[in-house]
């Protein structure tokens, strides 16, 4: 890990910021694609195709959406300001603020893919339309950050200056040549993108298509559940909570040493090595299990010890409880939620905790307030 962590120092800064704007356009491209295959045509990170098919649509232009470009330039607008005021404080090209916002994307990214999984390979229209205005505020922010960091000839969304660029300076053009590598890959990534994306959403609809059971299944494991689950799945994993809660609690004391660093630790007689040892043997135990009787609920470890950290300060002898309040007060919340706001339907509890929890875990990155635990 160490050699690894050193070969990435010894990488120049702007060749990093290259690769990661590529990074971006690549992701972009399957964004793209998707929104213009499965949610009615709209471009959500190319706001140049996206303004064309608008004015198309609104001449009457037959099968063209109005409303969904719409809301996806709204939302595009809305996320490059906020994006733009956020970067306003920040001291430097590539700090925590511009961590945070790309981090910021890529959980709005997640829950969006999750909550289009739930809804299948047919989305109700008010859903369709919610995830393409988020969906453009994310890449509104994503191109507003990239803009900040100025990779040149690389934006993340648009390749249209990139391709002008490629041919006003190839030897046809200028003959200047400049940047005619990073302009022709960005070019190919967003292709790519695309590609990927369209293949994608293929492989989801046929597999929907042809095993409808094991898809919901599948969706359900995904972003986990409350529903169906009967006392027998309780006892069935209470034995290992109950070990893992009680070894947490009994390491608290050991953890406040721990948390002072290891020279202090060692000096004041701590057994660094089984407290980590039974650190992870209790965290095992509880992720295990609460994986294996709901599913992989996400954000909820992420935001809750944050939370009570927030509450009760770093003692790791009342951080450790309160954490097991708040955990399941939020996993209930999100459950009552789901089953509220989508009547008749449900909203799973693990989407619902990630729109709940991502929120509060960007503000903490944003904030730079993420301490040890």
């Amino acid at each position: 890990m160490a050699a690894v962590t050193d070969r990435l120092a010894a990488v120049p800064l702007e060749r990093m910021h290259l690769w990661l704007m590529l990074v971006l356009t690549f992701t972009t491209g399957i964004v793209d694609a998707v929104g213009y295959l499965g949610l009615d045509k709209v471009f959500t990170g190319n706001m140049t195709g996206n303004v064309v098919i608008l004015g198309m649509a609104l001449v009457g232009a037959e099968g063209l959406p109005i409303l969904g470009p719409v809301l996806a330039l709204a939302g595009f607008m809305v996320g490059a300001a906020l994006g733009g005021r956020l970067l306003r404080r920040a001291g430097g090209v590539w700090t925590h603020l511009t961590t945070g916002l790309f981090a910021g994307v890529g959980l709005v990214m997640l829950a969006l893919a999750a909550a289009l999984l739930l809804a299948g390979e047919d989305p109700q229209r008010w859903l369709a339309l919610t995830v393409t205005t988020l969906l453009g505020g994310a890449m509104g922010a994503q191109a507003a950050t990239a803009r900040f960091i100025a990779v040149k000839d690389v934006t993340t969304v648009v390749v249209t200056s990139t391709i002008t660029g490629l041919a006003a300076d190839s030897v046809l053009g200028s003959g200047k040549g400049g940047g005619s590598g990073r302009r022709a890959l960005a070019v190919v990534l967003i292709l790519a993108g695309a590609a990927v994306g369209a293949a994608l959403l293929a492989v989801t609809n046929a597999v929907a298509l042809l095993d409808v059971s094991t898809f919901d299944r599948y969706r359900l494991w995904t972003v986990g559940t409350l529903a169906g689950r009967d006392m027998p799945v309780v006892l069935g994993v209470l034995p290992f909570i109950v070990a893992g809660a009680a070894l947490a609690l009994a390491l608290g004391p050991s953890l406040n040493v721990v948390a002072l660093g290891e020279d202090t630790a060692r000096a004041l007689g701590a057994n660094l090595n089984r407290t980590r040892v039974l650190s992870a043997v209790s965290i095992t135990l509880l992720c295990g299990a609460a994986t294996a009787a709901v599913g992989p609920i996400a954000f909820v470890g992420l935001a809750v010890p944050h939370v009570a950290r927030a509450l009760v300060g770093p003692d790791q002898r009342w951080l450790l409880p309160y954490s097991m309040i708040v955990a399941p007060t939020l996993l209930l919340l999100a459950d009552v939620l789901g089953r509220v706001v989508a009547r008749p339907g449900e909203l799973q509890a693990g989407l619902v905790c990630a729109f709940l929890g991502a929120p509060v875990f960007l503000a903490v990155i944003l904030r730079r307030r993420i301490v040890p635990l």
